[in-house]
């Protein structure tokens, strides 16, 4: 089914629906969104426009063009020919289970309803769809979906194996990198990883070890390059030696790595660290041209994930 799938819904279009949108229509999709807010289609527009190049620099799919846009204010007429639904509704469960209830009742039987929620998991709104609740999946992506490969993917307590099976393969077939969660878990698993790291972070700004911008070039300019290249258990297994991560877990360096977890801290962030993380960050960005970076980073990013596509490891 996932190589059929032409005819795809992008359910409200703000930061991630719109990066949706652009990422459905690179890979030569007809899409058909959906946002009732009034000046929706005008902003959605523009965005796509905005990205566009980059999907052109990446290089397009057949049939790929900004004409298979087609923009409805109406949920039900959005989703009613769909095979896939993608969904970015406002992160509040009572939305959350009003929007599922609804696409249950209007979209295709066979078409998968996928959510894009970082928070909630499927169960929590899964049973507002009365009719076909096994097609519904969690398709978390990673922002901004139209560069970023990573998508979540994990169903819910009535969820089939055959819908994660269905959404899994469709998003391979669009070029993105889905990973299968065995179990639900708050926050998925990106995450939770990332927000880890920020507890740290936020810490040692708080006792005062290191300024906000030199904790960014920490990572920046240290692990992060390694991180975008393989992840935490493959970047261990290569810093075991010999021995790889069995040997690592073997050895004193390991017992070092866990006297540094009773250590790290707790921190909640009030008022006071907020104003001090947020003027480091206003230092790091006063003589830079924001703008300039984020497209910067953008290209460079792109052209990480085309050295990334030639590697072994990547399917």
């Amino acid at each position: 089914m996932s190589h059929d799938i032409k005819r795809v819904a992008v359910v409200s279009t703000g930061v991630i629906g719109a990066s949706w949108v652009t990422a459905f229509l690179a890979r030569g999709l007809n899409v058909v969104a959906t946002d009732p807010a009034p000046d929706a289609q005008v902003r959605l527009r523009a965005t796509v426009e905005s990205q566009w190049p980059a999907m052109v620099a990446a290089g397009l799919a057949p049939g790929a063009c900004l004409a298979n846009l087609r923009f409805t204010p109406s949920l039900e007429e959005a989703v009613g020919d769909a095979q896939f639904v993608q969904e970015n509704g406002p992160e509040r469960l009572d939305l959350k289970r009003e929007l599922f209830a609804r696409l249950d009742a209007a979209a295709p039987p066979d078409a998968i309803l996928a959510s894009s929620s970082s928070s909630f998991v499927v169960s929590q709104f899964q049973g507002a769809c009365t009719r076909h609740p096994e097609r519904v999946v969690l398709g978390h992506p990673f922002n901004p979906p139209h560069l970023i490969p990573l998508v979540e993917v994990v169903g819910g307590a009535t969820t089939s194996t055959l819908a994660i099976e269905q959404a899994m393969n469709f998003y391979r077939a669009i070029g993105k990198h889905p990973i299968h969660l065995r179990k639900e878990v708050m926050g998925h698993v990106a995450n939770r990883l990332q927000a880890a790291l920020w507890q740290e972070a936020l810490h040692l700004v708080e006792a005062g070890v290191a300024s906000v911008a030199d904790i960014d070039a920490a990572i920046a300019h240290g692990p992060g390059l390694r991180w975008a290249l393989l992840g935490p258990f493959m970047n261990l297994h290569f810093s075991g030696g010999e021995g790889g991560i069995a040997g690592l877990f073997e050895k004193p360096l390991w017992q070092a790595v866990e006297a540094i977890w009773a250590d790290l801290g707790k921190v909640s962030v009030g008022p006071a660290l907020a104003a001090r993380v947020a003027a480091g960050v206003g230092e790091e960005t006063a003589s830079v041209d924001v703008d300039r970076l984020l497209q910067a980073r953008d290209r460079l990013l792109q052209e990480l994930l085309r050295g990334k596509c030639q590697a072994y490891w990547l399917p």
